[in-house]
């Protein structure tokens, strides 16, 4: 039996059924999606890609890249997804690491991309557009044939390389294999409940697992359609919600659509689900969300080296503030970081994952893969939360973002929940910095719904924390930093303030 993912993926679907969508363009039945992905898969074998080879994509988004993303799959190529947004001397990075036999770029790059790739020994470099038709690789897949054999993969061969953020030292490949991207749609699609009739709304990037692996896969495994945005645009999905029944986000589109005058029950009534992930999402969205639409949002769990551990059940409880329990086949573990052994329900510590959609790797760090795993099989995630007596789990943070501080563990998002429930206080981050005595201050940023002072913020969490995780600092601030998926960047934060601290620093700030 082949083990290539389009297999298992696109024979969900009758041929006329509408696969994809896009503002301006006609829909793409799966007949059609059939015919182009092979014109793409044919494209490349033409540039010479074997089974294996790398082909790097750093395209605007758009159905025809998702036929692309189809087409790469087909050939047995390892599709490597790269941010829009990384300039010129991060790609350089990539393009070394990864070794691809194709680099896909922007056609306004091209100028740009072109000299570096050759540089790098990389053998073709070709363009695509976004909505519009336009691209060398295009015009390329337009002169194809529009049939292809699906190449044979085995299930363990990689499918996908996903790049981590690399936020510490250098962004680590993720190979995520045939097995692991088909077992991970399939446990969604039947978690989730969809069906053929489903229309999921689009508006996430196609870089990240979230955009790629969880809506397009989960839609694929289905047979049902996507409705294609070019992005995330409060006005545009507003106007595209009546259309769908399914809308996955992160926290922050549900917060800004929240602000949109036309958002209630009338609007999202043809919905059955909302997704967010990504990024925690604040119990009071969760609140407001349900208040004013009448849906409750399910919070889901994942990483890019392991797609989705755990959600929210689609017919139970949706408890706001845990990513609810983990999926079918797939076993989490909460761990003491220090010797390995399980804590007791209710305790935080280290979350460890076992399952077929754990990934087979980092890319050329076989060091690194090794220590992220124990000898028992189990991925050491990095993420530290708890479960509580029904089996929910809760993400507390990234271990690398706890504070010690005078020699006690502080778990920023414990401090964070508290501070998010005050009055005044819209979100907020927690994290550490160099302090003169207690060698990290605790400090935290908050972004206030009007007019805010910090010590009465530090009074009420002076009756609800102990002394020792109360922020040094508090710190209003207009917004916070965030990456392409609304992930809060600690990272930054820790650098524009780590001279907080420091003899003559004067930030707008009340000392504890």
């Amino acid at each position: 039996m082949n083990g290539n993912l389009y297999e298992r993926l696109c024979g969900q679907a009758a041929a006329d059924r509408p696969f994809a969508r896009q503002a301006g363009r006609g829909a793409i039945s799966y007949a059609a999606m059939d015919l182009r992905s092979a014109q793409y898969a044919n494209a490349l074998l033409d540039l010479g890609v074997q089974p294996g080879d790398r082909v790097l994509v750093q395209a605007e988004k758009s159905a025809e890249a998702i036929l692309l993303y189809l087409g790469c799959l087909r050939c047995g190529a390892v599709y490597v997804p790269l941010n829009t947004a990384y300039t010129s001397a991060e790609l350089e990075y990539y393009i070394g690491d990864a070794q691809p036999r194709v680099v896909v770029c922007k056609p306004a790059r091209m100028g740009a991309v072109l000299p570096q790739a050759r540089r790098l020994g990389v053998a073709h470099v070709v363009t695509m557009g976004g909505a519009e038709h336009a691209g060398s690789l295009l015009e390329r897949a337009d002169l194809c044939d529009t049939r292809c054999p699906n190449a044979e993969r085995d299930a363990t061969e990689v499918a996908a390389i996903i790049y981590t953020s690399g936020t510490t030292g250098r962004a680590k490949g993720a190979m995520l294999t045939h097995a692991n991207l088909a077992a991970n749609a399939f446990a969604l699609k039947a978690g989730w409940r969809f069906t053929p009739q489903d229309v999921l709304l689009h508006a996430l990037p196609l870089f990240h697992i979230h955009g790629l692996f969880v809506a397009v896969n989960v839609t694929l495994a289905a047979g049902a359609s996507l409705l294609v945005l070019p992005a995330f645009e409060v006005e545009s999905v507003v106007q595209n919600l009546p259309a769908a029944s399914v809308y996955m986000g992160v926290p922050t589109h549900y917060v800004r659509l929240l602000q949109h005058r036309r958002l209630d029950r009338g609007l999202t009534a043809n919905v059955r689900l909302f997704v967010s992930g990504s990024a925690p999402l604040l119990p009071d969205t969760h609140a407001e969300w349900l208040s004013r639409t009448g849906h409750s949002i399910l919070e889901r769990y994942g990483m890019s080296e392991t797609g989705i551990i755990a959600s929210n059940p689609y017919g139970g409880e949706r408890i706001a503030g845990t990513v609810g329990l983990p999926l079918p086949g797939v076993a989490v573990r909460v761990v003491d970081p220090d010797n390995g052994a399980p804590v007791p329900v209710g305790q935080t510590g280290m979350l460890e994952v076992k399952g077929p959609n754990v990934f087979a790797g980092y890319w050329r760090m076989p060091d690194r893969t090794q220590a992220e795993f124990r000898a028992d099989g189990y991925f050491v995630t990095g993420d530290v939360g708890r479960f509580d007596a029904r089996g929910y789990l809760s993400i507390v943070g990234r271990s690398k973002d706890l504070v010690i501080t005078g020699g006690f563990n502080v778990y920023p998002r414990e401090v964070e929940a508290e501070l998010d429930a005050l009055a005044g206080v819209a979100e907020s981050a927690v994290f550490g910095v160099p302090h003169p005595d207690f060698g990290e201050g605790v400090t935290a940023v908050v972004v206030a719904r009007g007019p805010l002072a910090a010590e009465p913020l530090l009074a009420q969490l002076r009756q609800r924390l102990a002394g020792y995780k109360i922020p040094k600092r508090i710190l209003v601030v207009a917004e916070l930093p965030r990456n392409s998926m609304g992930k809060v960047q600690k990272s930054a934060l820790r650098e524009q303030y780590a001279d907080l601290y420091q003899p003559a620093s004067g930030p707008r700030s009340v000392p504890t």
